[in-house]
């Protein structure tokens, strides 16, 4: 592209200058957090930094060109762009360094995220939207690398999302699609898929996303020639540039210390992208990283003394500050009082964070040491109180491990004790733990009123003699319905818009809803949860569909350290309501078994995950999120989609209660916990056990994050005093997640008659084929005889031994 001079706006002179000098201050600002913040951790205050020293000069010519509306996805070097914008002080700089765990001071993740990591406040206080378009934002940041990539994409897509679907609400999310989502990477980190992938669904979907590439020629130690083909992504990329005849990218390459060509490459980038709504790459070359890449090491040791001096002599702030010296600008003596006056702030912005970091722990100790004295005091053990007590007065900048450790070792001392001393200890330990324990382990799910365990159930409601249809078409019915009542409801995948879904649960929406709410992707998982999550972060309520639970594991990384950390890591700040469809358990097949179920509920905390054994019950989930503002994994059972089911009258309006486990069929003698498509089958052996005289009581999970919340097997087992937990998942996979919920959670084992069993598939994969399936997983003569073998144990006679 031919980058043009060119200004957004006619000023003076002055203001111009003005402009300039601003722009300088933040430079220095920024630069000058870098290196004290590296002191920081080097002296131990805090325990580790990575810093955006190097990459100023760029991230404020993108600041210039960032408006009201408009999204950051970056990473970890976008400091300078967030003082730029006032959305970062360095005293904020400071408490993320520290991690303070008061949002008020640290207003990025109150601690949770180490520094550099940064976002705006998407939400009120109850959870509601703010106005987006009135404001500047950023997406919360993590930190694996290129993981920023695909939520890009979707913030980009909103905007083309709201501009062409005129039926969608609009209004404090968007102004006639006009926003542009802004990206930013590290060169070395456009070696991974995440990257590509985004890069070519920008290119076929054309949307207006900017993707910054900061160049220093470097990732950690390792150089460009082992990073990237041609040591050069925008000359790799060049396929990629649009032409008279086919859409694509503008591909911009400008130094990173060149100020001019920055602001103007910027300018032309934002009005392009807003205005025809094109992907754009800007490769910023020529940058330097002044202290490596981050605190756990020197890049001295890999750089040479060519490239260390070649980098002093290009730093960007250098290069600046030489630039408006040789165009008169302003003077050096004026630089060096602007210098001296930023560094004099930076001072003084650490060492009030540190004294504000350190208060609360330091009152606490107060108190805590006061409550040793009183025990140590009355006890036989004096001697070994006094001593915590006195090491406790040792450590002048206590952290909050530090008090709970001194204080429940103190406690151990009191063991036999009745004391109001002691009483008085216990108070403060809980209190303290109580209080601390929170602000580390607040807001994994939605705490507000609209949270999906509130929504209240609703039940279907059948004709005396109702019409029998398949599975699919309930699920149909329910998706045209939602697309309805709920104009900012989309759905995108493979196969899901033409033909309806691989299954035909979306049979004739797309003719009636148009492509972009019921659409077609690539084949390309990690960008299809990538657009889900940016979609829901502006506003819309977007349905990602996954084509079978057996390709999760593409998209895993995003979904795990992105959709499931969101509302956790800006404790509350921002939310991404994106459900998630997709269908396994029982096909057959290596790779299409969909049992994967143990690593899920594990890498996803943070996402509900429900496992609906008929469509119906999936139709209900729906509703139910739909009604609330919470992420969540579907699984529809794979073979149930032509089993027939009885079509409800009040389909529209069923709830599946999230969290709640369903009693399904009552019994006496034992109970079976399953789930999905295995839980027909333990239906159907329930009426082969009735004739060896077996009565057996079942329970759905339903929901496996959460899992039963009002402890329904708890109460079976009270009764049964026997417990089977049956599931198609490896062994020690969802089964024993399950078995110790109910065990230690519950408190089951108090009624346990016999040990507690479980049931699963084999250790390996499913085979292919009926005989596969039959061989791999639990089938009703393994539920059957597993019945059986328990009911011996306990009755030899009554049952007598089978084999």
């Amino acid at each position: 592209m031919n980058v043009k001079p060119k200004t957004s706006d006619d000023i003076s002179f002055e203001d111009f200058r003005a402009q300039i000098l601003r722009d300088y201050e933040i430079a220095v600002l920024s630069r000058e957090c870098s290196i004290l913040g590296r002191r920081e951790v080097l002296t131990g205050k805090a325990k580790f930094g990575i810093f955006g020293d190097g990459k100023e000069l760029p991230q404020l010519a993108m600041a210039r060109s960032f408006r009201n509306g408009d999204f950051r996805s970056g990473y970890y070097r976008d400091q300078t762009f967030m003082m730029a914008l006032d959305l970062l002080s360095p005293k904020d700089f400071f408490h993320g360094l520290y991690a303070t765990t008061d949002i008020e001071k640290e207003p990025m993740s109150a601690g949770r995220q180490m520094g550099g990591h940064f976002g705006t406040y998407s939400l009120n206080k109850d959870g509601s939207w703010k106005n987006l378009t009135s404001q500047k934002n950023s997406s919360a940041d993590i930190s694996p690398t290129a993981g920023q990539m695909p939520r890009l994409l979707g913030l980009a897509q909103a905007s083309k999302i709201y501009r062409k679907v005129k039926e969608i609400q609009n209004e404090g999310f968007s102004n006639n699609g006009n926003e542009v989502a802004w990206g930013t990477i590290g060169n070395a980190s456009t070696s991974e898929g995440h990257f590509f992938e985004t890069i070519n669904a920008a290119g076929v979907l054309q949307v207006p996303m900017i993707i910054s590439v900061w160049d220093d020629e470097f990732g950690i130690s390792v150089p460009a020639k082992h990073q990237t083909t041609k040591e050069d992504i925008s000359e790799i990329l060049k396929g990629f540039q649009r032409d008279e005849n086919n859409p694509g990218y503008e591909i911009i390459k400008v130094k990173g210390w060149d100020y001019t060509a920055l602001i103007h490459a910027y300018e032309n980038a934002s009005e392009l992208a807003r205005e025809e709504h094109l992907p754009i790459l800007i490769h910023v070359i020529e940058l330097t990283q002044p202290q490596g890449h981050s605190t756990s090491g020197s890049h001295e040791r890999y750089k040479s003394e060519s490239r260390l001096k070649w980098e002093s002599e290009n730093d960007c702030n250098k290069r600046f500050k030489e630039w408006i010296l040789e165009n008169k600008i302003s003077d050096e003596a004026s630089l060096n009082e602007i210098e001296v006056k930023i560094k004099k702030e930076v001072r003084t912005a650490k060492k009030e964070a540190w004294i504000e970091y350190l208060k609360p722990h330091k009152e606490a100790k107060k108190t805590l040491v006061n409550l040793l004295n009183n025990l140590a005091v009355k006890s036989p053990n004096r001697a070994f109180i006094t001593k915590i007590k006195n090491d406790l007065i040792a450590i002048e900048e206590p952290l909050k491990k530090d008090l709970a450790i001194k204080s429940r070792k103190a406690l151990r001392y009191t063991i036999g004790d009745k004391s109001f001393e002691k009483t008085a200890l216990i108070n403060w330990i809980d209190a303290f733990l109580e209080d601390s324990q929170i602000k580390f382990s607040s807001h994994l799910y939605s705490e507000t009123e609209s949270r999906a365990t509130n929504i209240t159930e609703v039940s279907p409601i059948y004709d005396s003699n109702p019409e029998m249809i398949d599975g699919r078409v309930i699920l149909r019915d329910n998706f045209d319905f939602l697309f309805n009542n709920y104009p900012n409801a989309l759905i995108f995948g493979e196969d899901s818009g033409a033909i309806g879904d691989v299954n035909q649960g979306l049979e004739g929406l797309q003719k009636k809803y148009g492509a972009l709410r019921v659409a077609d992707t690539g084949i390309r998982e990690t960008t299809i949860i990538g657009q889900g999550i940016g979609l829901a972060l502006r506003g819309l309520r977007p349905i990602a569909e996954i084509q079978y639970l057996d390709y999760l594991p593409y998209c895993l990384q995003t979904l795990s350290d992105d959709l499931a950390t969101l509302l956790y890591r800006t404790v509350g700040k921002q939310k991404a309501p994106l459900i998630i469809r997709t269908r396994g358990h029982r096909l057959e097949g290596i790779w299409h078994s969909g049992s994967q179920m143990g690593g899920i509920i594990h890498f996803l905390r943070g996402i509900y995950i429900l496992v609906p054994r008929n469509m119906t019950k999936a139709a209900g989930f729906y509703n139910t999120l739909m009604k609330s503002d919470e992420p969540a994994l579907i699984i529809e059972s794979l073979n149930g989609y032509r089993i027939k089911e009885p079509r409800p009258k009040n389909l529209s309006e069923i709830c599946t209660p999230i969290g709640l486990a369903e009693l399904v069929k009552e019994g006496s003698d034992l109970t079976i916990l399953s789930y999905g498509s295995t839980l027909r089958i333990v239906l159907s052996t329930c009426e082969e056990l009735k004739e060896v005289g077996i009565d057996v009581e079942v329970i759905d999970a339903q929901t496996l994050l959460p899992f039963d919340l009002e402890n329904i097997v708890l109460e079976s087992v009270k009764k049964t005093n026997r417990l089977l937990i049956v599931d198609e998942d490896v062994p020690g996979g969802c089964a024993a997640y399950l078995m110790q919920d109910v065990i230690e959670r519950q408190g089951a084992y108090s009624y346990l008659d016999s040990a507690p069993q479980t049931l699963t598939a084999k250790a390996h994969r499913p085979a292919y084929a009926s005989d596969g399936d039959y061989f791999s997983k639990p089938n009703s003569e393994d539920i059957f005889e597993k019945v059986y073998e328990m009911m011996h144990e306990t009755n030899p006679t009554e049952y007598p031994k089978l084999k």
